[in-house]
């Protein structure tokens, strides 16, 4: 951000106090006197495993033909929670059985921070709307093999096979 989005003013760097503590520099405005933190966007993904963590749901996208992880951006209102079970009833319509914070990234490209959860479902029958061009269920193996390399998808997909016991996945 380099101007002021109340009167257009150029931005300065200035340090700013919070009870003391520095924030950091911050964007600021001389004429409004006031700082304008920067916004990010914010995105929850799901690594979704079937109920007995043998296989792990991949879907393709955008006609781009990598196997990537179900995820979507977080609406004004909703918790990150209820945008995670909204988007994998809407891309893949697998309801939720339970979820688990895995891990967060900040993503530059898209300028989101991205909330990635492990989800179980109940169910594997898939129906994938438009959004969605190709889903299906592999192996953990197979899973390790296909998922977009050197991605957010397998970073978040391989940090989530650390949280479990080792015997869950073989």
């Amino acid at each position: 951000m380099k101007y002021c989005p109340e009167c257009s003013e150029k931005l300065i760097l200035k340090e700013s106090f919070n009870c003391g503590i520095s924030d950091g520099f911050v964007p600021y405005c001389t004429k409004c006197s006031k700082f304008h933190f920067p916004m990010f966007n914010v995105a929850a993904s799901s690594v979704i495993y079937n109920k007995d963590y043998s296989k792990t749901l991949l879907i393709q996208q955008y006609g781009r033909g990598v196997n990537i992880l179900v995820a979507g951006y977080v609406n004004k209102g909703e918790t990150l929670e209820d945008a995670l079970i909204r988007e994998i009833k809407e891309e893949v319509n697998l309801d939720v059985s339970t979820y688990h914070f895995n891990a967060s990234k900040y993503f530059g490209k898209s300028n989101s921070l991205i909330c990635n959860f492990i989800v179980t479902t109940n169910n594997e029958e898939i129906k994938c709307n438009p959004e969605v061009d190709f889903a299906k269920w592999y192996s953990i193996e197979e899973a390790k093999n296909v998922v977009l390399k050197n991605s957010l998808a397998e970073e978040f997909f391989l940090k989530s096979l650390s949280k479990f016991p080792q015997k869950v996945f073989n």
